[in-house]
C-alpha cells in the first residue's frame, strides 16, 4: 500500500518533472509552425511574454505560452534566467523544480548554429518569396541620404573581396 502511494505521488509529479525551461522573449516576435523563416506564422508574441523553452532545432526552439499557443521562436530571441522565470502568480515552486533537475539554479546558456555544409551548398536552391522578403526592406535613395545627413555620416566607396 505505501508503494502505491508513492507510485502515485510520483506519477502525479512527473508532469513538473518535464517542466521546459522557463524565459522570456527580448523582443516582439513571431511564433512560427515550423523552425524556418518560412513557415507559417501561429501568432505575434509580445516583447517580454513569458515562454517555457523545450527542444532545440538549429537556430530555433520550440516553446509554449502562457495561453498554451505552441511553436517556434528564433533563439536569440529568449532570453533565459532568473528575470525571465518570474511570473505574475508563480510562487517560485517551478523554478525549484527546475533547479532540482537540472542541477543549477541559474541559467547560463552557449549559443552556436552550425554553418553551411558541402550538402547544403550543392543543394541549395533560390527562394524567391524570401528575395521578395527583403527588397520589402530597401529604401529609396534620398531616405538612405537623409539619415546620413542628420547621422553626420560620409560617403565612403569600399572594394568588394575577390
Amino acid at each position: 500500500m505505501k508503494a502505491a502511494r508513492i507510485l502515485a505521488v510520483i506519477v502525479a509529479l512527473s508532469p513538473l518533472l518535464a517542466l521546459a525551461e522557463p524565459a522570456a522573449l527580448v523582443r516582439p516576435t513571431e511564433l512560427k509552425q515550423e523552425p524556418a523563416t518560412d513557415a507559417a506564422k501561429v501568432a505575434d508574441l509580445p516583447a517580454d511574454a513569458p515562454v517555457d523553452a523545450g527542444k532545440r532545432s538549429g537556430g530555433w526552439i520550440f516553446v509554449r505560452t502562457a495561453s498554451g499557443q505552441e511553436g517556434w521562436v528564433k533563439l536569440l530571441a529568449l532570453r533565459y534566467g532568473e528575470q525571465a522565470a518570474t511570473r505574475k502568480g508563480e510562487t517560485g515552486l517551478a523554478q525549484a523544480i527546475n533547479a532540482a533537475r537540472t542541477g543549477s539554479s541559474g541559467t547560463q546558456v552557449t549559443t552556436g548554429v552550425r554553418g553551411l555544409d558541402d550538402e547544403k551548398i550543392t543543394t541549395a536552391r533560390p527562394n524567391p518569396a524570401e528575395l521578395k522578403k527583403m527588397e520589402a526592406f530597401a529604401v529609396p535613395a534620398a531616405t538612405s541620404e537623409q539619415f546620413a545627413e542628420k547621422a553626420n555620416l560620409q560617403r565612403q566607396t569600399v572594394s568588394y573581396p575577390k
